[in-house]
């Protein structure tokens, strides 16, 4: 069958070898730092190479190109029921939302306050709600618990709110393992049947952190596949040109591959990052077209080297769910779906990641979805041409009341569930409403009407006694 794919590229195969060297040059000339002793006696353990007194190791490039050979080329990811939702690395483009924002956004008035145990349990089953959103991250940093148990509260909020797969941000470090045994204490099993997948940062430029190193360790002792994820902003933590950027932020991701593989050869891991410019002018961070074309030469770095990929998802611009937001969300997402990236899990966010809005989790559900029906494409073979039917109109003639029409009008073009087709004159009967408010009501009815999972209660329950218990000791 001809089909009409459309696609978009921004590397060649030479360019992404190009690349590839110019890493391997950047961690045999210049190394990374690691902070953490137990990885610098592995490191000198294989290479014969002792950090050096700033902790920097330099890494051969044979010894990365066992990494990549050693790596698995995909990771199955499924939903907490045991259902296996997708595969990445060898799977279409897939969205989540997320991700630690500090504030909540309501979607009635804009107002901004601080994120809570509420605004989490609503986020996640609007996540788990909407059809476009294959997992869940972890929306924001709980604000009205202890400090010490909001990682706790945070992962509780996410099991008994939804089914979805889970990519979980640990914000303080000494938490992770107990993170980690709640979920196996509600859950059971985390590695067979992975539906909970750690994020871990480096730190950029070229520094492995402890906490970050340690967290891998876990992760690789327990078998549970994990992202790693760099973040950079262009003109402070990164060159400002982009295949300076490109060149070092991808030279971390093999220094983060090459550490994990040495824990343990085949361990599961996803690698992408976060390309941003840093504003000099607002002292903040901002998305350029060329952050999403450097987001796409990562993927097509990652599928060059047959290893899954999780990249950015278009959010942190605009001051709520506007046209700055909606700008970003379709560079991000039609982008994303044209090329070979494989995660996108943080939808949502706005007003410089700080604040999370479900008004640009609703409006972006639609995004992907018409992205999707984009890169989809459409069949071109002969028996979809309906030569009978054209020679039945003929010139002059009207196609609608052909059975083809009356069979698929409902379907052939896009239906939105968010904006309603007006005309002039029924969107002048309507009050001449704005498409803005339509979102705000679209979300807060979507927010009003919101059904927990029928284990809920047992979840909250068990996992509230456990982090009870476990805090009193």
């Amino acid at each position: 069958m001809s089909e009409v794919k459309p696609v978009i590229r921004a590397l060649s195969r030479d360019q992404c070898e190009q690349v590839h060297q110019y890493s391997l040059r950047i961690l045999s000339s210049v190394g990374v730092r690691i902070d953490s002793e137990n990885a610098q006696s592995l490191v000198a353990r294989t290479t014969g190479q002792s950090a050096g007194a700033d902790g920097r190791v330099r890494l051969p490039a044979d010894l990365v190109d066992w990494a990549l050979q050693v790596a698995p080329s995909s990771v199955a990811v499924y939903d907490r029921r045991g259902v296996r939702q997708f595969c990445l690395g060898s799977d279409r483009p897939r969205f989540g939302i997320g991700v630690t924002a500090l504030y909540y956004q309501d979607p009635r008035t804009d107002d901004v306050t601080p994120f809570a145990r509420c605004h989490m349990e609503l986020m996640v089953r609007l996540a788990d709600a909407l059809p476009n959103y294959d997992a869940i991250s972890t929306v924001g940093v709980i604000q009205d618990t202890p400090p010490e148990q909001s990682d706790l509260y945070a992962v509780l909020e996410m099991l008994a709110n939804g089914t979805k797969p889970l990519v979980v941000l640990v914000s303080d470090d000494e938490r992770f393992g107990d993170v980690l045994d709640l979920a196996q204490a509600l859950h059971g099993d985390l590695s067979g049947r992975p539906f909970l997948i750690p994020y871990l940062n480096p730190i950029t430029p070229l520094v492995i952190n402890r906490g970050t190193a340690d967290k891998m360790q876990v992760c690789v002792q327990r078998e549970i596949p994990f992202i790693y994820s760099n973040y950079g902003m262009a003109g402070a933590s990164t060159p400002l040109s982009p295949a300076g950027t490109l060149a070092l932020m991808n030279a971390e991701l093999l220094a983060g591959l090459t550490l994990s593989q040495m824990l343990r050869p085949g361990a599961p891991i996803v690698l992408g990052n976060l390309p941003a410019y840093f504003d000099m002018r607002g002292m903040g961070n901002l998305y350029d077209p060329v952050s999403y074309l450097l987001n796409l030469a990562c993927a097509e770095m990652m599928a060059h080297y047959q290893l899954p990929h999780a990249g950015t998802s278009g959010s942190g611009m605009g001051w709520g769910a506007d046209l700055i937001a909606a700008g970003h969300q379709w560079f991000n997402h039609l982008t994303t779906c044209l090329g070979p990236v494989g995660l996108a899990p943080f939808v949502g966010d706005t007003l410089g990641s700080k604040v999370f809005s479900p008004s640009v989790v609703v409006l972006a559900d639609e995004i992907i979805a018409q992205a999707r029906r984009l890169a989809d494409g459409f069949a071109l073979d002969w028996s979809r041409v309906g030569l009978q039917e054209i020679l039945t109109v003929g010139p002059g003639g009207s196609f609608l009341t052909c059975p083809s029409t009356l069979q698929q009008m409902r379907t052939a073009a896009f239906q939105s569930a968010l904006f309603p087709n007006l005309t002039l004159e029924s969107w002048q009967t309507a009050g001449k409403p704005s498409a803005e408010t339509r979102l705000r009501q679209r979300t807060v009815e979507l927010l009003e009407n919101l059904v927990a999972p029928p284990d809920h209660r047992a979840l909250m329950e068990a996992g509230s006694r456990w982090i009870a218990d476990h805090c009193a000791r």
